[in-house]
């Protein structure tokens, strides 16, 4: 089968690849991605892998000083492959070769191969197939394990026999799920068993590995494909068994709960559809992860969470230590979502007080919008004069709020006296009472005593200071 280059955007480059690797008496190939891609009709990958029977790091080194003598060739020799940055691409260049891997390690044993070798050690037929960019057959599809059909059918095979295949690289495991998720593929059934007989190997990859795999899932269309096939295929409960633990209804007297893990699920979709914020889409998977641990069973009032969003938002940071991902503002920021994702169905009535509203802005601050498209993510009702019920419920709230904000700017609280005011007006070195006073202006202004400005700030200020023993300087 020969693949039609012509309107190929990047076929300027590939021919100076091919003369390059001609006048060197080597071969080469495009393989992966970008073929996949390429055949499938799909935005074209930026970044694209060319394999050559003899040295990778040579042949990028002469295409190198043919595109550009001053462009920058990154060597890296252990792993005999060369990377080069040409205007918007990364083009990586390696030795075809062989693979054989030990029990305890994801790194193998490598020697030199041909093009077939190569091809082999691939992950899924549908990333083994390989375009020639040899003169003699310039165009030509390699593709022997039927890619093509396979991707015709939708569908993730291993080139090789899968237990062999994810055993070798477990991590093998967590991309046939990601590409079930972002290509809507279905995982060929020897596969999936392969995957449950091998799930336990994920624990020889590292965790920053899994979760670059795991968060393309959480941001491909519809997270939840990815994430049920995790789940079914023992890795969920292996990396993040939090979730496994919501799973399953309970009942007592005749009363049961829904199922958590499968409503968390439909939250992650819904979110998906609005957002794409990452940290946004963690804070739906996460806003029930303190259910499990909160649940019971009350005489007379049947199921209770009591606190499972101030628990789940302390979960949030031994989740994000042990899953090696960022620390700072973005676990900060999902932590803040889970235990704020109940607070405004409490505000949905008409007696909610402006103090209340005023306490959630200023708790929000500037992710109320995102606490709201998660609030709404969360209506997970088949009823749909319920689900209309509850939307309108939203919106209501969100006028509410709009008016407490316009009224009296709380949302990205600034306090209207500062410390060193209160120094100057009292004469005081910085100390405790400083403090005090600032919070009870703030509390004054979140409970509606005083306006959210300097003078009435400044008279409550000293009133207060008074009963503190303090006289104006």
């Amino acid at each position: 089968m020969k693949i039609n280059l012509t309107q190929n955007k990047n076929l300027k480059l590939f021919k100076i690849i091919s003369e390059v690797a001609a006048r060197n008496n080597q071969s080469v190939y495009i393989v992966g991605g970008y073929v996949r891609d390429l055949l499938m009709k799909r935005k074209a990958p930026t970044d694209i892998d060319f394999v050559t029977e003899q040295s990778g790091i040579e042949l990028a080194q002469n295409v190198g000083k043919e595109i550009d003598p001053k462009i920058k060739v990154s060597v890296f020799k252990t792993y005999g492959t060369a990377m080069i940055k040409y205007k918007d691409l990364e083009l990586e260049f390696v030795g075809a070769r062989k693979e054989s891997y030990t029990e305890n390690s994801r790194k193998p044993e490598v020697e030199g191969g041909t093009i077939e070798d190569d091809q082999k050690r691939r992950d899924f037929t549908v990333n083994a197939m390989a375009i020639s960019l040899n003169q003699d057959n310039f165009g030509e599809l390699v593709d022997p394990f039927n890619g093509v059909e396979d991707l015709e059918k939708g569908i993730l095979r291993t080139p090789l026999e899968p237990a062999q295949t994810y055993s070798d690289d477990p991590l093998r495991m967590m991309r046939a799920v990601r590409f079930a998720s972002t290509l809507n593929f279905k995982i060929e059934e020897n596969s999936l068993e392969a995957i449950k007989q091998e799930a336990e190997r994920i624990k020889i990859v590292s965790m920053e590995r899994i979760m670059v795999e795991f968060n393309k899932i959480m941001l491909s269309k519809k997270p939840s494909i990815g994430l049920k096939l995790m789940e079914q295929t023992g890795l969920m409960k292996l990396i993040i068994p939090e979730l496994i633990d919501l799973k399953g209804v309970e009942e007592v007297e005749g009363q049961t709960h829904k199922d958590n893990f499968y409503h968390t699920l439909e939250v992650v979709d819904n979110i998906s559809e609005n957002t794409e914020n990452l940290w946004l889409r963690w804070s739906a998977l996460l806003h029930d992860i303190g259910k499990a641990p909160t649940k019971k069973f009350v005489e007379g009032t049947g199921w209770t969470f009591h606190g499972h969003e101030f628990l789940g938002s302390k979960m949030v940071k031994t989740l994000f230590q042990r899953l090696k991902l960022p620390l700072g503002p973005d676990m900060k920021y999902v932590q803040k979502m889970v235990k704020l994702s109940s607070r405004p169905i409490a505000l949905i009535t008409d007696d909610a007080s402006d103090s209340a509203l005023r306490r959630l802005l200023f708790d929000a601050g500037e992710n109320m919008e995102d606490l709201f498209t998660l609030c709404k993510a969360d209506i997970t009702t088949k009823n749909s004069k319920k689900q209309e019920k509850f939307k309108k419920n939203f919106e209501y709230v969100a006028v509410k709020i709009k008016e407490v904000e316009e009224k009296d700017q709380v949302r990205n609280f600034q306090p209207p006296i500062s410390g060193e005011e209160i120094m100057a007006m009292f004469n005081l070195k910085p100390g405790r009472e400083i403090g005090i006073l600032k919070e009870k202006v703030k509390e004054a202004i979140l409970e509606g005593e005083i306006a959210n400005d300097s003078e009435e700030a400044k008279n409550f200020v000293i009133a207060e200071a008074k009963k503190l023993g303090l006289t104006l300087a």
